[in-house]
């Protein structure tokens, strides 16, 4: 494309230039080219700044070393740019095409990713930074470029590593079995599991957890074969290096660990989930096939919980899984959890049309079975929107389109809350949905969907004669006062002309 519009040759005389400058300045324009391209997210001006002043090798950060946000413009040539809209300050690439052409031509830059997990290791094993490693939460302001290398070193390994990022790596690692490293919590944090972390009674995070997170053959291979490392040890949440790698998909680091003796392929962690549970929730179709082939590996094992390894294919809507999952004989494709929802109802309230199809296929699949709620999957579905999945239910039989909950709240009144126009006109469609039948609170469709501003929604209840605009419900609230509660003002301006006289006013 960049050839075709004539940018090609400009964007190659332009570096070259950038190259011709000498010294300092052909370094640094280089290099935040290469950064900007090759980062996993966008990168904030002084992210930026930060990584092209750090030293590989020296353990203590240099600050005059740091270039200027306007000089590092200055060295790129016009090829880079401060996207000062945003409050971060983001740094980008001119035009969408000089990343097209830098993708093009891999011989541009030398093993990017193996010079940017030296930079961030260095930064990471840094003084300053391991002076942080006793606060939980330290200035980040302080260390802009701690968070993206903390959630980020590990991406750019997993792709190139140098012998000497290898050894960048292991130091680091000390740190993690000793007195811990602020770079562990910021990842666990990301993951949005750092607030469990005291809950659990396993052992820290550990190199080896680290490493297998990330995916990083050569360092897992490297720290299983050290004395003091027990590759089948849970961490503080229970988590085995071999859980690590099967929730983020790792294939090649599930295969080394599958091959020692000590590791246990079924081990739960402390919430009952287990390698494959996590494979399954990840949609990680190769890793489940490895651990489905060993004997250990209960298939339908539930977790703490009671959701299966199908149950959590089908909630991420995993279809190549539940069909994995769903050729074992041990898999009950109607196994509920601990609240009574199947995987039919998990697909169904997240709108995997095609893992809805699948489960049907099965005889054992009771598609009207309720919750420990009363929740059926066809609430499920009409409180998500699904008009596609609600059709499908609809054309079983034993689907029943007007079947109450524990609250008495029928699939009408949910598709009228989350105010799916779609679903409510298939709903109507049955002779024996009434859409004025209020639940145990007294409350409609229409009730739910004044409240929650549902102009289209609003507009088609009120189109249908057997609906009462004015009807209250066990609080005396109409739908008018219900929308006028919570400010939506068209939507009162709609129901405000069916007011009665007895109404008080509004």
């Amino acid at each position: 494309m960049t050839d075709g519009l004539g940018l090609g040759d400009a964007y190659s005389a332009t570096i070259e230039r950038i190259k011709t400058q000498g010294g300092d300045k052909s370094r640094l324009g280089m290099a935040a080219l290469m950064w900007i391209s090759h980062a996993e997210r966008p990168l904030r001006a002084g992210e930026l700044c930060h990584a092209l002043g750090v030293e590989v090798g020296p353990r203590n950060c240099n600050a005059d070393n740091v270039p200027s946000m306007p000089t590092l413009v200055s060295c790129c040539r016009g090829l880079i740019t401060v996207d000062k809209d945003t409050s971060a300050s983001t740094v980008r690439l001119i035009h969408f095409t000089l990343q097209e052409y830098l993708s093009a031509r891999p011989d541009i830059f030398d093993r990017p990713h193996s010079a940017m997990a030296e930079i961030c290791l260095t930064y990471l094993n840094s003084e300053p930074i391991k002076a942080l490693s006793a606060d939980p939460f330290p200035d980040i302001p302080g260390a802009p470029l701690l968070e993206y290398c903390s959630l980020y070193w590990g991406a750019h390994a997993k792709r190139e590593l140098s012998h000497y990022g290898r050894s960048l790596a292991l130091e680091l690692f000390q740190e993690y079995d000793g007195p811990g490293h602020i770079s562990t919590e910021l990842l666990l944090d990301e993951e949005g599991i750092l607030e469990f972390w005291d809950c659990g009674t396993g052992f820290p995070f550990s190199g080896l957890h680290c490493a297998s997170f990330f995916g990083i053959v050569g360092v897992v291979a490297a720290l299983i074969e050290m004395e003091w490392y027990d590759a089948n040890q849970g961490d503080s949440l229970g988590y085995t290096p071999l859980s690590w790698a099967a929730r983020n998909g790792h294939e090649e680091v599930v295969r080394m660990l599958l091959g020692r003796e000590e590791v246990n392929p079924d081990k739960p962690d402390d919430c009952g989930l287990t390698p494959l549970s996590y494979a399954a929730q990840g949609g990680h179709e190769g890793v489940v096939k490895m651990l489905l082939g060993r004997e250990e590996v209960s298939p339908d094992k539930p977790d703490h919980g009671g959701q299966t390894p199908l149950s959590h294919a089908a909630q991420g809507g995993h279809e190549g899984v539940v069909k994995i999952l769903l050729g074992r004989e041990e898999v009950s494709p109607d196994k509920p959890d601990d609240g009574g929802t199947t995987p039919l109802s998990h697909a169904a309230a997240g709108g995997h049309e095609a893992v809805v199809k699948m489960l049907l296929g099965r005889e054992e699949v009771n598609p009207d079975k309720l919750a420990v709620s009363g929740r059926t999957p066809l609430s499920n579905a009409a409180s998500g929107g699904h008009g596609e999945i609600v059709k499908i239910l609809l054309r079983r039989e034993e689907v029943n389109p007007e079947k109450p909950d524990s609250d008495g709240r029928t699939p009408f009144s949910y598709a009228g809350q989350y105010g799916s126009e779609e679903v409510i006109k298939i709903l109507l469609r049955r002779g024996e949905v009434k859409p004025d039948k209020p639940d145990n609170l007294g409350r409609t469709a229409l009730s739910y969907a004044a409240e929650f501003g549902r102009e289209g929604t609003v507009k088609i209840l009120l189109g249908l004669k057997e609906v009462n605009p004015n009807r209250p419900d066990n609080n005396g609230r109409t739908p008018l006062m219900r929308a006028a509660m919570w400010g939506h003002r068209r939507v009162v301006a709609l129901l405000r002309p069916h007011k009665t006289v007895t109404q008080s006013a509004i």
